[in-house]
């Protein structure tokens, strides 16, 4: 899970009846804001940086092994296409509703990356 506002991801146990347990920082780091994510086959998750025009791969305790640059502030990714190797970006100039509602200046970015997308947006 990202919160955004307490740049950390946060990971839980899934039971078999849907429950969480085991609430965990999975990774947290310094200028951090974790908007959109999704995870990669080897466990690692993609995140959006709200506060910056990047998305950036992150591994279990916070280390960044891959970034992609955005043109704008990033604040949504998704693996996708036929093999799960095109990361799709939203990006915009900024989240401020009385500045972005006025004009059409948001984005779907993408780029390939190296390791297919895990698991169901």
């Amino acid at each position: 899970m990202a919160e955004t506002l307490a740049g950390r991801l946060t990971a839980f146990d899934v039971d078999t009846d849907g429950t969480l347990s085991g609430r965990r920082v999975w990774a947290s780091r310094s200028w951090f804001a974790p908007d959109g994510i999704c995870l990669d086959e080897r466990g690692r998750i993609w995140v959006a940086n709200a506060i910056t025009a990047e998305c950036i791969l992150v591994a279990e305790g916070g280390a960044v092994v891959d970034r992609v640059a955005t043109s704008q502030t990033c604040f949504a990714c998704m693996l996708g296409g036929a093999d799960r190797r095109t990361l799709y970006t939203v990006t915009a100039p900024t989240s401020t509703e009385s500045v972005v509602s006025g004009g059409r200046d948001g984005r779907i970015e993408q780029a390939r990356v190296a390791v297919a997308g895990a698991g169901r947006p």
